[in-house]
């Protein structure tokens, strides 16, 4: 009976806590293995690739949390990118304007894509896979393929004479002084923010709960009187607005509308929101497990690309931590559940 008792405790604390000794053990590793990497410059640049990707994340959580999915979040990403861009360097505009075009073009295309889901009753997965090869291809068609830069030629011949606002490169270069002359990025601090909000939203409101009521069972959601489709779509259109916001602080860091910049960010993000699955055994989608999913991922591609692996070993290895997290944690929660009925 004691040795029992003494493994269900293990169990329990391997659940909950075996991700965070692995996040541990993982800095450590790269600490003495990759040179540099404890220094203070790889921290700030660590949280810094962190804020966009944990974002993102963030988004893909909200709709992970109604029993969806978002695969379109990193075009959305991309296109806020370039529209900011394309505003203010060949439009001219202000960088309210610019913000404000990106965050309405993200509720409207997370406003589509939950319409689609909802009414159109396409499956999830190729609903938003559909509006990422969209947007792929839309946000190409003004500049014909090609980057948006001060001075870029355009297609008429003439020369663009917009600049990107100082005020908008304020967001994403911008560097808070703190004790001991360590600096915090400005999308550090969005980011910390937006994962509070989303976490006090989730975790603490009638709505959140309400929201893990659907992903858990939609039917028993409705007929309790839960607007289960109107609480799908606002899901969706959060997804798209924190996915404009994460295109938007790269494209202020960039100070350009590199078209190729976001191709990485769906694979990132979707990793730190399904690790955010094995943080302290939560075994369910969570603002706090993604938020630490996303610093597991920047933490990782720092400490490879210090010690010089090859860039296409990359998405291998973290792909392999992500399979292994997550059977880790559903194949221990399931023994736990087994013992549990037993």
């Amino acid at each position: 009976m004691k040795t029992t008792q003494m493994n269900k405790n293990s169990l329990e604390y391997a659940i909950r806590y075996g991700f965070i000794v692995l996040l541990a053990g993982l800095a450590l590793f790269f600490s003495f293995y990759a040179n540099g990497f404890a220094s203070p410059r790889s921290a700030v640049f660590i949280f810094q690739s962190v804020a966009i990707t944990g974002i993102l994340a963030l988004g893909v959580t909200c709709t992970l949390v109604v029993g969806g999915f978002d695969l379109s979040i990193g075009s959305v990403a991309t296109s806020s990118l370039m529209l900011s861009a394309y505003s203010m360097v060949v439009l001219e505009q202000s960088a309210f304007v610019a913000v404000a075009l990106c965050l309405v073009m993200g509720a409207v295309v997370g406003l589509i894509n939950g319409l689609l889901i909802v009414k159109m009753k396409v499956p999830d997965l190729l609903a938003t896979l559909g509006m990422m090869f969209l947007l792929i291809g839309l946000q190409r068609i003004p500049t014909q393929g090609n980057s948006v830069a001060t001075g870029m030629s355009l297609s008429d011949g003439s020369v663009a004479d917009g600049v990107f606002s100082e005020a908008f490169l304020w967001l994403g270069r911008h560097r808070f002084d703190l004790f001991l002359d360590r600096l915090l990025p400005v999308p550090v601090v969005i980011f910390l923010a937006i994962a509070l909000i989303i976490w006090l939203f989730l975790g603490f409101t009638r709505h959140g709960r309400l929201m893990y009521a659907i992903g858990s069972n939609e039917r028993a959601a409705s007929l309790v009187g839960t607007n289960v489709q109107r609480y799908k779509i606002a899901a969706y259109m959060i997804s798209g607005v924190l996915a404009s916001i994460g295109g938007i602080l790269l494209a202020a860091r960039l100070g350009r509308g590199d078209i190729a910049s976001g191709n990485n960010l769906l694979l990132d993000s979707v990793a730190a929101a399904l690790i955010g699955f094995a943080v302290l055994g939560a075994a369910r989608p969570n603002a706090f497990g993604t938020a630490a999913g996303a610093l597991f991922v920047g933490i990782l591609l720092q400490g490879l690309t210090m010690m010089n692996a090859p860039y296409y070993m990359q998405d291998f290895v973290k792909g392999a931590v992500l399979v292994a997290a997550l059977v880790f944690t559903f194949y221990l929660s399931s023994r736990r559940g087994g013992r549990r009925n037993a």
